[in-house]
């Protein structure tokens, strides 16, 4: 069962996760602290909650420590697109372990239960498919993405360590690639590129020959599982769980699916595919439907609808 209304700290909480995420806990009846540093977050996600006596918006860098009274934290600040994250790496690291030191602190003093938004890229690029909670991963530690891959790597080992040594209530999400309303358009990440593209009549950029897959989970779904691993309280409730669309894509089928509701007749471009690179990427969910009864509902076709016409809003507007 669902707990009663908590007052809950969402680090990251004007990003396009931490937004929505700041929607379900509103519309859900808690009180909702929605700290970030505005480095890929956007104030014009959340304004819309700005008269909400339940919401406040505290701008705040999570490399620095903060104490808040709270009693459940969301963890989600760090950028999580390769073009942001590869921006300027070191923050990135600092952002992902120093920011996962002072969550854990804040969590430990007053007793908060704390959830770590971890990612898929934790497995790198994987040798098992589909990619099990189980498997360690193939992570280039010295790489380009190493930044963003190994800070989540060492996030995680914290959680662990804050939970054995401490006692801290953690929780851990492994999120795989999610889309929807809010995406940021110059995030580099293939659905908004697509989107994006298609709407300004220009190649769709495909990197390598467009085999390599993603699953694609509808921002909402997300949401709902982040929500259901806050509220379990299994024995393992303390183990990663991976959170994601177990259907798989190629970017060519991407490609085809974005440009048949936009402009069918687009060209497509390809170019040399990125370092580190992971050629095939879809979650093993079994753990999350057993534990938290939870499975994406939102189909690829029906999600790019919504995705593309929050686009199109955005961009005429």
């Amino acid at each position: 069962m669902p707990h009663a209304p908590r007052r809950v700290l969402v680090t990251g909480g004007a990003g396009f996760l931490g937004s929505h995420l700041c929607d379900r806990l509103i519309a859900d009846g808690h009180e909702v602290l929605c700290l970030d540093n505005f480095f890929t977050g956007f104030k014009e996600n959340v304004v819309h909650l700005l008269g909400n006596p339940r919401f406040e918006l505290i701008r705040h860098d999570v490399v620095e420590p903060i104490l808040l009274e709270v009693e459940w934290v969301f963890n989600l600040a760090c950028p999580a697109s390769p073009i942001h994250y590869q921006h300027n790496p070191i923050k990135t690291i600092k952002t992902s372990v120093a920011g996962a030191i002072n969550m854990l602190g804040l969590a430990k003093r007053v007793g908060a239960r704390i959830l770590q938004a971890s990612t898929s890229e934790v497995y790198g690029d994987p040798e098992m498919h589909p990619q099990h909670e189980s498997y360690w991963g193939r992570v280039n530690p010295i790489g380009i993405r190493a930044c963003y891959d190994e800070g989540k790597r060492c996030a995680e080992a914290l959680f662990m360590d804050y939970h054995r040594s401490n006692r801290v209530d953690t929780r851990i999400a492994r999120i795989f690639n999610t889309y929807g309303p809010r995406m940021a358009f110059d995030d580099g990440r293939v659905v908004s590129n697509f989107i994006r593209q298609a709407l300004l009549g220009e190649p769709l950029t495909i990197y390598g020959d467009g085999s390599q897959t993603r699953s694609f989970c509808y921002v909402d779904d997300l949401i709902d599982g982040l929500v259901k691993l806050m509220n379990y309280d299994g024995e393992d409730c303390h183990e990663p769980h991976n959170l994601g669309n177990p259907v798989e894509f190629t970017m060519l089928q991407l490609a085809d699916v974005v440009r048949d509701r936009i402009q069918p007749g687009l060209a497509i471009e390809h170019r040399p595919l990125p370092q580190d690179d992971p050629k095939q990427r879809r979650p093993d969910i079994a753990r999350a439907a057993v534990h938290l009864n939870w499975r994406p509902q939102v189909g690829l076709e029906e999600g790019i609808a919504t995705t593309i016409a929050d686009f199109r809003q955005r961009m005429l507007g």
